[in-house]
């Protein structure tokens, strides 16, 4: 099969790209308002940048070409927490991502238990195997569909002390979400190791 994408209507065009991007890992962000409404909401157009200085991306899509509440209180505030949501955590990770308004708190709505941050105002989440602190460094906004892209600093990161090995993550032991196409997601309860070849 051959797809030009300049073809396809546009929510066909999305459906072919969370179809081709398998899997993609979820940034479960905590953000806040002005008012101090806490918001929690996952995004799966989410990656790594650079190491040097630690920066992540998370692209935010628009709603009737309105910024997102987390967009919105990134503009606002340039701080977020991003947690890589563990499978336990799953029900309740897409619960927050129901369209509701901007008044509600998706910690409520999702009966998430948070603590305080170090260095940002928005909480984080308990039990997260992994919390990014986060800064905002750049916003661009991109396509015919304007989509809100942020290059975020990580200032720290909060590690799970049970899902760690070596002092590192271990993937089987955070058993992280990530999202495939329509409904269905995928964790990392099983692992595979290739060795790279030796220059």
């Amino acid at each position: 099969m051959l797809i030009d994408p300049h073809t396809l209507s546009p929510p066909d065009r999305y459906r072919l790209l969370i179809g081709c991007i398998l899997p993609r890992p979820i940034a479960w962000m905590s953000t806040l308002s002005p008012e101090g409404i806490r918001n929690l909401a996952p995004f799966s157009f989410f990656g790594g940048v650079t190491a040097h200085p630690l920066t992540v991306m998370v692209s935010i899509s628009r709603r009737q070409n309105q910024p997102k509440d987390s967009a919105r209180n990134l503009l606002a505030s340039g701080e977020a927490v991003i947690h890589i949501p563990p499978r336990p955590m799953a029900e309740a990770m897409v619960k927050t991502s129901a369209d509701v308004v901007p008044e509600v708190d998706e910690f409520e709505l999702a009966t998430v238990p948070t603590e305080p941050s170090t260095a940002v105002k928005p909480p984080r989440i308990v039990g997260a195997p992994i919390a990014l602190e986060c800064r905002l460094a750049r916003h661009l906004e991109m396509g015919t569909r304007t989509t809100d892209v942020f290059f975020l600093e990580v200032i720290l990161v909060h590690l799970l002390d049970e899902t760690l090995k070596d002092g590192l993550p271990d993937p089987t032991l955070a058993c992280a979400v990530g999202r495939l196409g329509g409904n269905e997601y995928c964790d990392t309860h099983e692992v595979f190791s290739i060795a790279r070849p030796k220059a």
